[in-house]
């Protein structure tokens, strides 16, 4: 059997934020922020050079590159029909022997060093691309995320589907518009430990809808954080301003749904929250400014704005049970902050006129 190149799998001690190009955003911003010492889910990731070995033994002559590269942006049909078939081939493709090793031994790492369990250990697989979650372009919700795997067979063929799901229709439209470079485009794959959340959600280091800075909003529901992401819930929401903690605002919404993991194979299952719960709020104060500590922990790490993705164990004392999933640079707010105010002029005189101009119909 040929030796496996090195860095084709590595532990999330052994990355830090300027492994983005071997890593992808997710992977390099978990690593980055469990070197910081924010407590995040135990795992690892299959790194680009992974990625590119594989494609290279199933497209050996670069016609993928080439195919996704020629798309026009607004063509829906050859879009969808180009994109299934290059995620066919990646999906029906076999993993190299020795790279099936290396993850099977990383992910035995994680089933050993966790609590006693009689189970292969669940995870979370989620797509890490290079050019995902930086400050001028965000892939998040367009490639996949996989909840609750568990067993080595699982794990690497979601692995193949996380690498097939960067040529999703949705993900290749958006880097056609944005014409991003398909030469250089890999993807990594983030394996974590799942944590069987009693309740998740986000939050984001400025409001989502004034810009303001100077709160932390945060959002919450009862299970796993997916029932927020995928609409299927209202979540609380609480404003709380980062300088004097105070709570600012509090909604407590009827939340009738919850995502939780199936306890009797793999993935997870949609149930109704109990009567008692649906009304009631998922967070106490205290773990609130836990949450609200953490992400001023991680912007003040970062220099910027923060959409941050938690949850809090069930399992686990307190003070041991919140958990950092993902965090990813803002967006929308940074992008209003980097358009210029107006367009450039000739002459000063020339934008006073403009104003007149825009203004004469007004009332």
């Amino acid at each position: 059997m040929a030796l496996t190149p090195p860095n084709l799998v590595r532990r999330f001690a052994e990355i830090s934020i300027h492994d983005r190009p071997a890593v992808g955003g997710k992977g390099a911003s978990l690593g980055e922020m469990a070197r910081t010492g924010i407590r995040v889910p135990a795992g690892f990731v299959v790194t680009t050079a992974a990625f590119e070995q594989f494609l290279a033994r199933v497209d050996p002559r670069g016609s993928i590159h080439h195919e996704i590269g020629r798309l026009a942006a607004d063509d829906l049909l050859a879009c969808t029909s180009v994109g299934a078939a290059v995620r066919a081939r990646i999906e029906s493709a076999t993993l190299p022997e020795s790279l099936q090793a290396e993850i099977a031994d990383h992910y035995q790492e994680l089933h050993t060093s966790a609590a006693a369990s009689g189970y292969s250990e669940p995870v979370a697989i989620r797509s890490s691309a290079t050019s995902e979650d930086s400050a001028d372009a965000s892939f998040a919700g367009l490639q996949d995320t996989y909840l609750w795997v568990r067993g080595v067979d699982s794990v690497i063929e979601h692995v193949r589907r996380c690498w097939a799901s960067l040529y999703a229709v949705e993900s290749v439209m958006y880097r056609r518009r944005l014409k991003l470079p398909e030469q250089g485009l890999a993807m990594a794959v983030v394996i974590q430990r799942m944590i069987d959340s009693r309740s998740s959600g986000v939050m984001f280091t400025r409001s989502p809808n004034t810009g303001d800075r100077s709160v932390v909003v945060v959002e919450a529901s009862w299970g796993l954080g997916s029932a927020i992401v995928s609409g299927e819930v209202t979540p609380d929401k609480y404003v709380v301003g980062k300088i004097t903690g105070e709570i600012v605002s509090r909604t407590v919404s009827q939340k009738m749904r919850m995502h939780r993991p199936n306890a009797l194979s793999s993935g997870t299952l949609v149930d109704e929250v109990p009567v008692d719960q649906q009304n009631a709020a998922c967070l106490s104060d205290d773990e609130l400014h836990a949450l609200v500590e953490i992400a001023k922990q991680v912007e003040r790490h970062y220099g910027c704005p923060q959409d941050i993705e938690w949850g809090i164990a069930h399992d686990l004392p307190r003070g041991e049970n919140v958990f950092l999933l993902q965090s990813r640079p803002e967006t929308v707010w940074a992008a209003k902050d980097a358009a210029p105010v107006a367009a450039s002029k000739a002459k000063p005189f020339d934008h006073v006129f403009s104003l007149l101009s825009g203004g004469a119909g007004k009332k």
